[in-house]
């Protein structure tokens, strides 16, 4: 694996995170006023509001992202056009400096989550385009701003996307974590073009995995649904709302409530809700896992927000297999 590789799945990060704070000059005159028109990578970077929030404590958090966001953008030779409400827009000089910090983005924002800060960690969706841009003065145009705005709408929580032009500019191990998971249309972009996801969570851990560990996987059973997460599909979630991969019902249950990675032959229940996940394992008392991760074994069952038995309705049951 190279340093570039290594550097994007986050192993490597060495940036400081202890002051979330932008310069206000840098941030101001992060857009140049050049009028010049260059290839440049655009990324976009949304923040999921969280419905269980008060619009205050909501607007705090958000904010709070977004001053953590800009500063790993700018570690990484990214100027800020707009860091407001529940957006950032930058860019960067090139796709390897982009896609290097998205994937530190997601990994900050983690790095920070305490009971001390107060800081909850939100579903950070973001989408990355290259191409010709003109900047003038606190402005950018160009199609890469275009698309990237509307791909960002179509990104998943925790998701990092891209077009296959951008990826193509990458180096070549990048595409050992890509995945193309759609092909569509944009308004303003000539024909359909594929959209790829940058597997940032799991690619250091599953590079080179041996037989036993790439064989494992583990069976989700909703219903009449049935969800497999493995090495080629290493991330489900579960929440209220239709997007999410198991979708379930419920007043307390979080429209992202949870989710089930992949990890290098091992399998992790990450909740990120406000009532929280239960789990039960092999006849034992139930575990309520609540903003924290716990890894999964065997056989068992999961409740989102409520407990579960055996026989109910919204019982989630998994099965880890080899």
């Amino acid at each position: 694996m190279t340093s570039a590789l290594k550097k994007m799945t986050g192993h490597f990060f060495t940036s400081s995170l202890q002051n979330n704070k932008v310069n206000k000059k840098e941030s101001k005159n992060a857009v140049e006023t050049d009028g010049e028109t260059n290839i440049l990578s655009v990324l976009f970077a949304d923040v999921a509001r969280n419905p269980d929030f008060d619009q205050t404590s909501d607007h705090r958090n958000a904010q709070a992202c977004l001053r953590i966001l800009s500063n790993v953008a700018v570690q990484h030779h990214g100027k800020i056009v707009k860091a407001a409400g529940n957006r950032l827009v930058c860019y960067f000089p090139s796709g390897n400096d982009a896609v290097t910090a998205a994937g530190e983005m997601h990994l900050a924002a983690e790095k920070n989550v305490s009971d001390d800060s107060g800081f909850v960690l939100p579903d950070i969706r973001i989408a990355i385009h290259s191409g010709r841009v003109t900047i003038q003065g606190n402005k950018m145009t160009g199609e890469p701003v275009n698309v990237a705005a509307r791909m960002v709408g179509l990104a998943k929580q925790r998701q990092i996307i891209t077009t296959e032009q951008t990826l193509n500019a990458l180096p070549p191990e990048y595409r050992k974590i890509s995945r193309c998971i759609d092909r569509t249309t944009i308004k303003g972009k000539k024909g359909a073009f594929n959209i790829h996801e940058l597997i940032w969570e799991s690619a250091a851990e599953t590079d080179n995995p041996s037989p036993d560990v790439s064989a494992a996987h583990l069976e989700l059973r909703y219903q009449n649904q049935i969800v497999v997460v493995s090495h080629s599909r290493p991330a489900v979630t579960m929440g209220r709302k239709h997007y999410n991969d198991v979708a379930v019902d419920g007043k307390r249950i979080s429209r992202s409530h949870a989710s089930i990675e992949y990890r290098r032959g091992r399998f992790v229940l990450i909740d990120r809700s406000t009532n929280g996940t239960y789990l039960l394992i092999n006849g034992k008392p139930p575990m309520k896992v609540q903003r924290f991760e716990t890894p999964l074994h065997m056989d068992g069952i999961i409740g989102l927000a409520q407990k579960v038995r055996h026989d109910s309705p919204d019982a989630i049951h998994f099965a880890v297999k080899s």
